[in-house]
C-alpha cells in the first residue's frame, strides 16, 4: 500500500493483480515523506536490485490515532501502522478527509476466474497439493474477497476510490494512471510472485463446470460491477 504525497495519490493493493509488482514499479518515483508498506523479505530483495528505496513512513503518527488505537498500541507494544493490504475506509481514517479526498485513489481487479487460479498456485507452490475443486470449494478463496472488492468498496456496496484498473490491461492501464499523476517514466514492472505457478495454461482449460459454478456465486458482486465472464 502506499500514499504519495508528492504525487497526490493512494494505491491500495489487492491481491494477486500484480500488486507487489506494481509498487515495486511505483518506488522509484516516490518521495521521501510518502508512506510505503513492507512486502515480503524476497520481494523487497527485488525493490533493492532494483535500486528503489524501501519501506518508509508506515508507523501512524500518534496524532492521528484514536483513544482505542492508543490503547490495543500498548497493549501489544507495537505502534499502529499502515499495511500490505489495508482497506480505504482504514487508509482514510489514519491519512484524514483532506488527503483522501484530494487524491487520486487507486487499485485493481481482475476475472475471478483467473484470480482463483492463481492464488491456488500461490497457495500450493509444490506437490503434493489438492485439485483446483478441492480448493475452490474451501473458504481459501474468500482471501480474495478480503483483499479484493472489500477493501475499495464501502459497507453499502459503492466504490470508495476513484479508479479500480484492469489486470487483464495492465500495461496500458499503468500508463493512464502514470499520465493522470505526472509520473515523469513509463513504469518497469518486475515478475515479483511470476514463478510460483507452475501451469501456465488458460483457466478455461484448468476449471469444470463446478468449479465454474463456485466461483461464479462466491465474486458475485465482482462479476456484475465489471462485467467479467467465464
Amino acid at each position: 500500500m502506499i500514499v504519495s504525497h508528492k504525487y497526490r495519490f493512494i494505491f491500495l493493493k489487492t491481491a494477486k493483480t500484480a500488486g507487489t509488482s506494481i509498487e515495486i514499479a511505483l518506488s522509484k518515483f516516490l518521495g521521501e515523506d510518502d508512506i510505503v508498506t513492507p512486502i515480503s523479505a524476497e520481494d523487497e530483495l527485488i525493490r533493492r536490485q532494483f535500486g528503489f528505496a524501501g519501506p518508509r513512513n508506515y508507523k501512524v503518527p500518534l496524532k492521528q490515532l484514536s483513544v482505542s488505537d492508543l490503547v490495543n498500541s500498548a497493549i501489544r507494544f507495537r505502534r499502529t501502522q499502515f499495511y500490505n493490504h489495508m482497506s480505504a475506509q482504514e487508509v482514510r481514517a489514519y491519512v484524514g478527509e483532506t488527503v483522501w479526498n484530494s487524491y487520486h485513489k487507486f487499485c485493481f481487479e481482475r476475472n475471478p476466474f483467473d484470480r482463483v487460479v492463481s492464488l491456488f498456485y500461490w497457495c500450493f507452490r509444490a506437490e503434493p497439493r489438492p485439485t483446483l475443486k478441492e480448493f475452490v470449494a474451501t473458504d481459501q478463496i474468500g482471501l480474495l474477497t478480503r483483499r479484493g472488492i472489500d477493501l475499495y468498496t464501502t459497507a453499502t456496496g459503492a466504490l470508495a476510490v476513484d479508479q479500480v484498473a484492469r489486470y487483464e490491461n495492465l500495461t496500458e492501464e499503468l500508463e493512464i494512471i502514470r499520465l493522470q499523476l505526472g509520473i515523469p517514466e513509463p513504469l518497469e514492472l518486475p515478475r515479483a510472485k511470476a514463478s510460483h505457478r507452475v501451469d501456465r495454461r488458460h483457466y478455461s482449460e484448468l476449471l469444470d463446470d463446478d468449479c465454474r459454478a463456485l466461483i461464479a456465486a462466491r465474486f458475485h458482486r465482482e462479476m456484475q460491477m465489471f462485467g467479467y465472464q467465464f
